[in-house]
């Protein structure tokens, strides 16, 4: 994607990391992002147990890079002006403080708006600005479980499961993100901005929407099928390979099994009365699966990716996150971004991860480094009380 927010100033009062990821994709996109931190700093530049990386810890790296950071007391009466100052020079302001805290700053919407009239003002929160559940605390694997997301993993006879990275957080900044992105296009047709609600709990519901709408259709929660997917077919799972590693075959269509059969040299599934069409396949699960992993047995994961992909047969070996960043090409597809951090222990030169989009118009996804805290600090005073 061009840089089509060059010119958009974002007041990112936000912390962690909900608020923070739409902001750095905005900042993806060309956006001047100014964060407002406390003299404390935000809580993700110290996350993790090396305290090599205090001060700029790399969950902080990961959502703040080419961002500038001022350091206000929001307490404090004279930061607190430079604060609507620079709400007043902004487009986008972000928050994610727990509800009511900004009113009582005297940086709400209402106050804002008077400051700015046509900002477009982003306040990201567990659930809701308002509702019953509008004061109850929340952080991603809190509302994995309230929302549901957890009772969709794991095996049917086990424990729920939680997914394994912040998927909440991040699918919550990637939503106010295009949210912001709306209110800035409705801006540019109407000249007016836009207060948006963004809750962590409704994103979560939204982004469930092919687990959520069956039950609203059918009145049937879906049920837990493990490594098995969404489908249901016994085709589309997990098996493991001769070297020990694993892969996962996504075959849910009849023309895939009959291919899959074909390339495997089982010609005899397909007279098999138990595996003659997707009904039976899903009744005869189990048989199924014994003939399958008895086949992927018998040579390497990534022999098998190679052959049944090259073939058409969807299918794909288990990586760890470290193999798939750095398979070859990554680069080309503007997925990761170089970035150096002067003075990180170990390597400077690191990279980010990009919007995951290409377009046409080309890509410019350079970035500086994330800033030290306060690094702006003495710039962005100097700026706002310059006028």
């Amino acid at each position: 994607m061009m840089r089509v927010l060059d010119g958009i100033r974002v007041a990112d009062f936000s912390h962690v990391m909900a608020g923070p990821y739409a902001t750095h994709l905005l900042r993806l996109l060309g956006a001047e992002v100014i964060k407002i931190e406390s003299p404390d700093g935000d809580a993700m530049r110290y996350y993790g147990a090396d305290r090599r990386y205090d001060g700029m810890a790399p969950a902080f790296i990961a959502v703040n890079a080419g961002k500038k950071s001022v350091v206000l007391d929001l307490k404090a009466p004279e930061d607190l002006r430079r604060a609507r100052r620079l709400i007043e020079r902004s487009d986008v302001l972000v928050e994610n403080f727990r509800p009511g805290v900004m009113q009582r700053l005297g940086l709400g919407y209402a106050d804002v708006k008077s400051l700015r009239p046509d900002i477009v003002y982003c306040s990201v929160s567990g659930y809701g600005q308002f509702g019953p559940r509008r004061d109850w605390p929340a952080i991603d694997n809190i509302v994995q479980a309230t929302s549901g997301m957890m009772s969709l993993g794991g095996d049917p006879d086990g424990p729920p499961m939680r997914v394994g990275f912040p998927v909440v957080d991040t699918l919550t900044g990637q939503t106010a993100a295009l949210a912001i992105l709306a209110a800035l296009f409705r801006r540019e047709r109407t000249g007016e901005g836009e207060y948006l609600d963004i809750a962590m709990f409704d994103a979560t519901v939204a982004f469930m929407t092919s687990a959520v709408v069956p039950y609203l259709v059918t009145g049937r929660a879906l049920e837990r099928t493990g490594n098995t997917g969404y489908s249901g077919q016994p085709t589309s799972a997990v098996f493991e390979a001769g070297d020990g590693r694993y892969v996962s075959v996504g075959v849910v269509q009849q023309r895939q099994f009959e291919l899959l059969a074909r390339v495997l040299g089982r010609e005899r599934w397909l007279a098999d009365p138990r595996f003659s069409d997707p009904e039976r396949r899903r009744a005869n699960a189990k048989a199924m699966q014994a003939e399958l992993a008895e086949v992927l047995a018998t040579r390497d994961a990534a022999a098998w990716e190679a052959e049944l992909s090259a073939a058409g047969i969807p299918c794909g070996l288990v990586r760890s996150v470290g193999e798939a960043v750095d398979l070859p090409g990554l680069e080309d597809r503007k997925l990761r971004v170089p970035l150096t951090v002067p003075g990180l222990p170990g390597n400077e030169h690191v990279a980010v991860v990009g919007t995951g989009i290409l377009g046409s118009a080309g890509n410019d996804e350079a970035l500086g480094p994330p800033p030290r805290l306060g690094e702006h600090t003495a710039e962005i005073v100097e700026w706002l009380e310059r006028d």
